[in-house]
């Protein structure tokens, strides 16, 4: 049974013409040039830092799978499964057959992170669809107060949604194209925020170089508006005081431009990608990110990931991938990514990828 965990169509592994070849090969130089630059560099010129903390909807920021966060999120050129449908819908056309993706995170202060992405291709439109769901949950948190610190007996809980819907085109086997409409929902303490934001990207195969290209624009879309009312009391007044007037936000709109290119694919199908990734959010400073994926005989995958101009990471990245052939006649890959943060701690993903 052929496996689907490629990430190049079988027309993409034939030996480049030789100057292309010379120009192709120079790719991974350059990506590790630009890595070495300095934090506060900026490749795009933006207020960095000065922006952070300007935007709502934190959670749509958070990867979800395991492998894009084992490879320091360097996907968006490569994610040719049912993650495509989170990092840029223009690579759900690329992948084979239905894709189905489950995955859990365990995040910060016992906060999870659920996600779950179907891809269906139609093959008489030329078109594939998809959908997905991410949800964000806190768990029950204490409430306390100025007078109660330790706690007034209730509890709130903190819960993120967000529902997307994808449409993806190939227009051949190097060019496509999707769009994805996503449907958000927050809340917290009895406020309640929605919007409608949209993700954009395209995706382009340089022949047969081994070379890839991907752009996207994520959570690009509406102002949200928390509605709701919030009831806290004042030191020195014996009465409540309630909020229901609240200013807008903006979602975390991310400008995103991935490379990747595969060092070599031999005979006994061992495989070595490289990538890298530029990342321009809308609140915060510009980062570079650069990751590693090895394939040993279609059946053990080991990752490693840096993000280069963010504080918080300073260790690499790290994850594997168990490609499991014949279960239940599926196409299947387990997959786990460790992150570690110095002040937050660390992030262990887990994840299950179907082909059907």
């Amino acid at each position: 049974m052929r496996i689907r965990t490629r990430n190049l169509k079988p027309n993409a592994v034939r030996q480049p013409a030789t100057c292309t070849r010379s120009v192709t090969a120079a790719l991974p130089v350059i990506l590790v040039l630009l890595t070495t630059l300095p934090a506060q560099a900026q490749l795009i010129p933006s207020f960095g830092r000065d922006r952070a903390g300007t935007s709502g909807f934190q959670f749509l920021k958070i990867p979800v799978d395991a492998r894009s966060a084992a490879m320091g999120e360097t996907v968006v050129a490569n994610a040719f499964d049912a993650s495509a449908l989170f990092w840029n819908p223009a690579l759900a056309s690329q992948t084979d057959g239905i894709q189905l993706g489950l995955s859990h995170t365990a995040y910060f202060a016992d906060v999870n992170v659920e996600y779950a992405a179907l891809s269906v291709p139609l093959s008489r439109l030329g078109l594939t669809l998809g959908a997905s769901i991410q949800a964000l949950s806190s768990g029950d948190m204490e409430v306390t107060t100025e007078f109660q610190p330790f706690g007034t007996g209730e509890t709130f809980r903190f819960t993120d949604l967000a529902l997307g819907a994808t449409l993806s085109q190939a227009l051949t086997d190097l060019f496509s194209y999707g769009i994805t409409a996503k449907y958000l929902r927050e809340s917290v303490a009895g406020l309640t925020t929605t919007s409608v934001v949209f993700d954009l990207g395209v995706f382009y195969r340089i022949g047969t170089t081994g070379a890839q290209l991907g752009v996207a624009i994520r959570n690009f879309g509406l102002d949200g508006i928390p509605e709701g009312t919030l009831t806290r009391t004042v030191i020195g007044d014996d009465n409540p005081v309630v909020e229901d007037d609240f200013e807008t936000f903006t979602p975390p709109t991310t400008f995103l431009l991935g490379a990747t290119y595969r060092l070599f694919r031999n005979d006994q199908r061992n495989d070595l990608l490289i990538s890298g990734q530029l990342n321009n959010p809308n609140d915060n400073a510009e980062s570079l990110n650069l990751g590693v994926e090895y394939t040993w005989h279609t059946l053990l995958v080991l990752r490693a990931g840096y993000r280069f101009g963010v504080d918080e990471y300073t260790v690499p990245s790290l994850g594997l991938g168990l490609i499991l052939p014949d279960v239940l006649a599926l196409d299947a890959r387990f997959d786990y990514g460790f992150s570690h943060l110095d002040r937050l701690g660390t992030v262990h993903r887990v994840g299950l990828n179907l082909g059907l």
